[in-house]
């Protein structure tokens, strides 16, 4: 119980968790994983129908081919012709 009144004390006045923080332990706590950052520079690759697509992440989007795309969806759509959603083609989830 001291434990708990000591830290609720440094909470109140230090400031407490930022709204982040507290989105993340509380996704820990439900046993969620965040979605995955793609950090601009990442390669993503991936093999469909014997050919193999590579597509850039930058900071305006996707580029693949030298076309820069808006999303990961579009994209995926671009090569299958069917909606796929881009994050689970690539495997980024």
């Amino acid at each position: 119980m001291k434990r708990v009144l000591i830290w609720e004390l440094q909470n109140r006045e230090l400031g407490g968790l930022s709204v982040k923080a507290e989105r993340r332990l509380r996704q820990i706590a439900l046993g969620k994983t965040p979605p995955a950052a793609l950090k601009p520079g990442s390669h993503l690759v991936r093999e469909w129908n014997g050919r193999t697509y590579q597509v850039e992440v930058a900071d305006c989007g996707f580029i693949m081919n030298g076309k820069t795309w808006r999303s990961l969806s579009a994209i995926a759509k671009h090569i299958t012709g069917a909606h796929w959603s881009g994050p689970r083609f690539f495997g980024v989830q």
